[in-house]
């Protein structure tokens, strides 16, 4: 199988090699990327954020259940801690959402985020890029859930979906300044355990406080996703966003943000990865030393080292 057939065959299995190239033969799995990048850009990207312990994960299964039912085929991303020990993902959604398992419409992928900040990993970028031109309708884009700097998800999904719950008193507060400004769509999950009416007023009240010109003014819903509660009404709040989108010509212009994002992450992989491998030379250690004893500061070694190594 050439590489350039491996994800135009639609094949999970191959979906799945080209990921996993990504980590451990990048070269390989970019120039699959190459291949077939100008089958990108159909796929409706959402992204779902939120504190640890909100739900998420299984808020995810029962939206990938009603995209199913629609006959939508549906890739996730979940954004995972990273173990200290293996590198790799401590919390498997392969098992959080063995639901779907086996369905040849759902591709499930968990990547660690490796100390990196935001929310999402490096790959997420090159994976949601091959789902999608591999022909998922609908990706969901799970963040880490740390707290409120997951803010990257709001440069790769069309639809944020900021999930809560009550009980979180202070801490919507301390999320007004941070993921309360991405977000499109508010789930307030675990409706069962109380006070989510009262909860739900208090964002409404933070919500006003936002510019009236804003265009799109976010709905909040009410949800339990161990039952399916809210589910449908939550579903028709996606679509009327991506209705709002595609109406306003909001969508054109994400995947305009988009290209250029993904312009300045290609450069900082490349870059970086010139750099990696020049660690070990002479000049390059020299000026790590002169940055440790404070005789030179780094943003001058690093202009001296793109000058050098540029090329």
């Amino acid at each position: 199988m050439r590489p350039s057939e491996v994800v135009e065959l639609g094949d999970v299995r191959s979906l799945a090699r080209v990921i996993r190239w990504l980590d451990d033969a990048p070269e390989v799995g970019r120039e699959v990327l190459k291949r077939v990048y100008h089958r990108t850009g159909r796929a409706w990207v959402i992204g779902v954020t939120g504190p640890a312990g909100v739900g998420k994960s299984s808020l995810i299964n029962q939206l990938i259940r009603a995209f199913r039912s629609e006959g939508r085929t549906v890739g996730v991303v979940a954004v995972d801690p990273t173990s200290p020990f293996t590198g790799g993902a401590i919390l498997g959604d392969r098992i959080r959402m063995q639901d779907h398992e086996g369905d040849p419409g759902v591709f499930i992928r968990s990547v660690a985020t490796r100390g990196q900040m935001g929310g999402l990993s490096r790959s997420t970028f090159d994976i949601i890029d091959l789902m999608d031109a591999y022909g998922m309708d609908v990706i969901l884009v799970e963040t880490v859930g740390v707290g409120q700097d997951e803010t990257d998800v709001a440069r790769v999904a069309h639809t944020v979906l900021l999930v809560l719950m009550p009980g979180l008193g202070d801490e919507v507060q301390a999320l007004k300044a941070g993921l309360m400004e991405i977000a499109h769509v508010f789930v307030i999950n675990k409706k069962d355990r109380g006070d989510a009416e009262r909860m739900r007023q208090e964002l409404r009240g933070v919500l006003s406080l936002a510019p009236e010109a804003r265009p799109w003014r976010p709905p909040i819903v009410l949800t339990d996703a161990t039952r399916g509660a809210g589910l449908d009404e939550l579903v028709q709040a996606l679509r009327e966003h991506r209705a709002f989108l595609e109406r306003s010509g909001e969508w054109d212009r994400r995947r305009q943000q988009y290209a250029f994002l993904r312009l300045t992450e290609a450069v900082r992989t490349l870059v970086m990865q010139g750099i990696e491998t020049r660690l070990h030379d002479p000049q390059v250690q020299e000026w790590i030393q002169a940055i440790a004893a404070g005789t030179l500061d780094p943003y001058s070694a690093a202009a001296a080292l793109i000058e050098r190594f540029g090329k």
